[in-house]
């Protein structure tokens, strides 16, 4: 939707536009001279009175899918009331505006397309690319998310439905992070799917091939990178949902070229580390004490273990020995060096095979691996639910005081654990968090929410920090630094005694203002943005932050 310049946009044409519509809040004096007399009921509301409304609204659907339609119709009619909805009811909107409910979105995107929102790049328009890039609401972009829906969720692929990942997630960017929303673009690169259902389907919206590959997949990617290069330089481009066979190799070739990152790999292990943090400081014990299991070694738990190694490696530990605190598990079990089929990425972390021989005959399943290893933190990338059983958590916990346990799959009904069992299993001692969002824990007949490792504690951050501090890259190092703030803002947010291991939904934008200043300051170190004084960087933090009003 193309936002109209607020010199020029009068009558129909004003009320069309999210970006400046108003809607009930328009004054009788603007209404006059905006050509809106008629156009709307005679009351005239504020944008509390509205929200207040519009919240009343929400509540009246009582299906998660149908609540998130109307905040995206709301959010397609008047923008600056969506996001000031969003903002204040943003713990209890989290789950549908994104995951869990965002998923059920996606597979029936087709079904429930209403309004045109982001820019669709087929195939067929590679050469085109920045041309169509021109095609853009507004003018300059500060964040781009990017997708091409291959692996969404844990729902796998979903085509061209995959757009709501995009939109999701760029709405956290503006709710949490206060980019402007005019600054925003969610694009779906469309190669085509390899979902039969949806080729067969009668309505399916996408590309009707199956999916692009190998080369010809690369050089689209590189032209699509060159077009956003051309016509958007300097703007934060994020990758999103790629397949574990695209994903890193997709960072890996462009994350020195550009401003870049893969919120699914470095945001996801940003938000384990900074839980892990948290856990680690509430059991009183060092970073380098941890040995860690991880369930799944896809391109996100790789991730994670990396960006944990990172941190190792700065507290003092060789490479080496930061690598040898993991054990990785897969489909098939234990991941050990005389496996032919690892990736140089999972090769990092595979065990000596004369250390397992050591164990004994029998599986190298999770429940052998934890047995031997007997860690002090369980980490679950899996998508496997209900992979962390009784027997499992039992062990860990009858050799470990105070055990780290995180089911990090989502949506929901891929979560390796429910944490109530996790807190019934370990005698209310285990460190939770999750994936997803679970029913808070009755503990001493009070309740305890449980911790959500969900990457909104970092990607808007990092947005919000990039583009104040006007940083050229985006570098493991801004990612250790957001996770430290994260459990900085977790343990100053802890009362009575019962820190969570990451801090309360409801105040993430006063937190991301923080998170984001730490980024700064190591994009600042790094010498990939302009030099800045701590005072400087929170100025321009500030004044980058937008907040939902309505202008004059």
């Amino acid at each position: 939707m193309t936002s109209t310049s607020p010199a020029h946009a009068r009558g129909t044409a004003l009320l069309a536009d999210p970006l400046l519509n108003k809607g009930t809040a328009f004054s009788p004096e603007e209404r006059g001279e905006l050509g809106l007399d008629g156009l709307l009921p005679p009351a005239t509301e504020s944008l509390e009175e509205q929200a207040d409304r519009a919240y009343e609204a929400f509540l009246g659907y009582d299906k998660p899918l149908n609540r998130h339609i109307y905040l995206r119709q709301l959010q397609d009619t008047n923008e600056v009331l969506f996001y000031a909805l969003l903002t204040r009811h943003l713990e209890e909107m989290l789950p549908v505006v994104y995951t869990p409910t965002v998923g059920e979105a996606c597979r029936r995107f087709s079904e429930i397309y209403r309004r045109p929102r982001g820019l669709f790049l087929t195939y067929e328009d590679r050469h085109r690319f920045r041309e169509i890039l021109r095609n853009r609401p507004g003018g300059e972009v500060d964040v781009i998310v990017v997708t091409d829906g291959q692996r969404i969720l844990g729902l796998g692929d979903q085509g061209v439905g995959g757009m709501g990942i995009p939109i999701g997630k760029l709405s956290l960017y503006t709710a949490i992070g206060g980019i402007h929303p005019a600054r925003t673009l969610p694009i779906l690169l469309d190669v085509g799917t390899d979902n039969e259902q949806l080729l067969a389907g009668e309505h399916y919206l996408g590309r009707r091939q199956h999916r692009v590959t190998g080369a010809a997949y690369d050089e689209m990617i590189e032209d699509f990178v060159s077009a956003v290069e051309a016509e958007l330089p300097g703007t934060l481009l994020q990758w999103e949902d790629f397949a574990t066979a695209h994903a890193r190799p997709i960072l890996g070739r462009y994350q020195d070229r550009l401003l870049t990152f893969n919120d699914d790999i470095q945001g996801t292990a940003a938000v384990a580390l900074g839980a892990l943090s948290t856990a680690t400081k509430v059991a009183g014990a060092s970073l380098t004490d941890h040995r860690i299991v991880v369930l799944g070694a896809g391109s996100a738990a790789v991730g994670v273990a990396d960006m944990i190694r990172t941190a190792l490696v700065e507290q003092g530990l060789s490479e080496q020995e930061a690598a040898d605190r993991f054990w990785f598990v897969d489909i098939d079990g234990l991941l050990v060096r005389s496996r032919t089929e690892l990736t140089p990425e999972q090769r990092v972390y595979a065990r000596d095979d004369a250390e397992v021989r050591q164990w004994g005959a029998g599986t190298l399943d999770l429940a052998r691996v934890v047995g031997q290893v007997k860690p002090t933190v369980l980490i679950g990338l899996s998508t496997a639910h209900g992979a962390f059983t009784e027997e499992i958590v039992r062990t860990m916990a009858g050799a470990c005081d105070r055990p780290v346990i995180l089911p990090l799959s989502n949506p929901t009904s891929n979560a390796e654990a429910d944490p109530a069992d996790l807190a019934r299993w370990t005698d209310g001692r285990a460190l939770i968090a999750a994936g997803s969002p679970f029913p808070p824990l009755k503990v001493d007949d009070r309740e305890v929410p449980v911790a959500q490792a969900n990457n909104v504690y970092v990607f808007p951050a990092v947005g919000l920090a990039v583009t104040a501090c006007r940083a050229t890259r985006v570098t493991d190092r801004m990612m250790v630094a957001a996770a430290r703030a994260v459990a900085e803002c977790a343990v100053r947010a802890g009362s009575d005694g019962a820190t969570p291991l990451l801090p309360p939904l409801a105040s993430m934008r006063d937190a991301a203002r923080e998170i984001a200043l730490a980024v700064a300051q190591s994009a600042v170190e790094d010498g990939i943005a302009p030099e800045a004084t701590e005072a400087e960087l929170r100025e321009a933090i500030s004044k980058a932050q937008w907040t939902p009003r309505y202008a004059s």
